[in-house]
């Protein structure tokens, strides 16, 4: 999958993000909410109400990308509402992307194994 690279900044927009937002809502939740330029190269990161859902955006030169994940069982480990924007490691984001708590590295719902 091509993505972000190892350095890039990632910003996790803390609370509920409406997941029918598409690119120009979430660039616009990026400059308003969590006051930074959406096409600075940085990930931005959104978790919908449910807690099942991911989005991630990020500028990659030429143009946005917009992730979207969506965990058959469990939940994304997100901080509270009043943590307004946290920022995660490139190995954070990737346990995050997985359904593991970054914070507490360990699976949310282990996945299951077919033959």
């Amino acid at each position: 999958m091509m993505g972000p690279g190892a350095n890039a900044r990632v910003y996790l927009a803390c609370g509920v993000t409406d997941m029918r937002k598409g690119i120009e809502g979430l660039t616009a939740l990026v400059q308003t909410a969590l006051r930074q330029k959406p096409a600075s190269g940085s990930v931005f990161v959104f978790r919908g109400r449910r807690g099942n859902r991911i989005k991630l955006l990020f500028w990659d030169g030429q143009g946005f990308c917009l992730y979207y994940k969506l965990l058959e069982k469990g939940r994304f480990p997100w901080p509270s509402v009043a943590d307004g924007t946290a920022r995660l490691t490139a190995a954070q984001l990737a346990m995050l992307w997985e359904g593991i708590n970054w914070r507490r590295p360990s699976w949310t719902a282990a996945p299951t194994h077919t033959a």
